[in-house]
């Protein structure tokens, strides 16, 4: 059996609870240089720290790197305006911005995340510098079903509730292409988080239910969204080529609707591309992130 790859220690950071809107958003943050927020995915247990814990140390040689809890996950005020979930997170992140006096940033995002830095980008293109986007949400969902990963994510809270032998299935099976490449320690961690009383009583990723559903469902589609082919903001699409989550041909749409959209699919890689990949990863953000293409 192979032995997962134990990631390099995260450097120590300086952590605090940022007021936004009077709810707070916790950050950590370390190194120097121009500013790059990491907005993590929206899966169970999930938060800034943990899904960056291969990426922090290298990119912080080079940059200043904030790592949020976006809101409704880890130690951020939770709860999630359920009719715009997208435009919830980026108004969030935002006021973030706002708050850190950062006029504009960098922004790297996972699955969930990357729908949210997706949507800032639209709603307000001047605040993002440059964006790399790593399997995100949002991309072509109502243009088919959704896939067995993602209807597994979906249905983490339902039924008989969370458990860990459900979170284990979706981690193992669905999230990463190599199972044993995720060490024990990382599910047992996500699984204490997801059990926290308030994220089980609200949790921030769900289907869209009740009137409104169908159009939650299209606004959540960013493809759906004409001001994609107008985006002005240079972007690095990474797409994992076995994401069972989110299908690569969504890496395909947007670099067809995008006008300054690069796109590298990675072979034998699932959904969680900077954990699974994390050298190249770290490689292709950092020197795209300087302007080097």
């Amino acid at each position: 059996m192979t032995t997962p790859i134990a990631p390099p220690p995260v450097p120590p950071m300086r952590e605090s609870l940022v007021d936004v809107a009077g709810r707070r958003i916790f950050v950590a943050e370390t190194g120097d240089g121009p500013s790059v927020l990491l907005l993590h995915g929206g899966g169970p247990g999930a938060s800034g720290v943990s899904n960056y814990s291969r990426n922090i140390a290298e990119l912080a040689e080079r940059y200043r790197v904030i790592v949020p809890d976006l809101p409704g996950y880890g130690r951020s005020t939770k709860g999630m305006n359920g009719t715009d979930p997208f435009g919830h997170l980026a108004d969030g992140i935002r006021g973030l911005l706002d708050a850190l006096g950062l006029g504009k940033a960098h922004l790297v995002g996972n699955s969930y995340g990357g729908a949210c830095a997706l949507r800032l980008a639209l709603d307000t293109p001047d605040r993002v510098d440059r964006m790399v986007l790593m399997g995100p949400g949002g991309i072509g969902t109502t243009r088919a079903l959704p896939t067995p990963g993602l209807s597994s994510l979906l249905d983490y809270y339902a039924g008989d509730g969370p458990s860990r032998p459900k979170l284990e299935r979706f981690i193992r099976t669905y999230l990463v292409f190599n199972a044993a490449d995720v060490p024990d320690s990382v599910i047992d961690a996500r699984y204490e988080a997801s059990i926290d009383p308030e994220v089980i009583a609200a949790p921030p990723l769900r289907r869209p239910s009740g009137p409104n559903a169908l159009r939650t469902l299209w606004k959540m589609d960013l493809t759906r969204d004409e001001r994609l082919a107008r985006l002005p903001v240079p972007t690095l699409v990474l797409w994992g080529a076995a994401d069972k989550v989110n299908r690569p041909s969504g890496g395909r749409m947007l670099a067809a609707r995008m006008p300054d959209c690069d796109l590298y699919e990675v072979a034998n890689t699932g959904h969680w591309v900077q954990f699974e990949r994390a050298a190249l990863f770290n490689r292709l953000c950092a020197d795209f992130l300087a302007g080097h293409r």
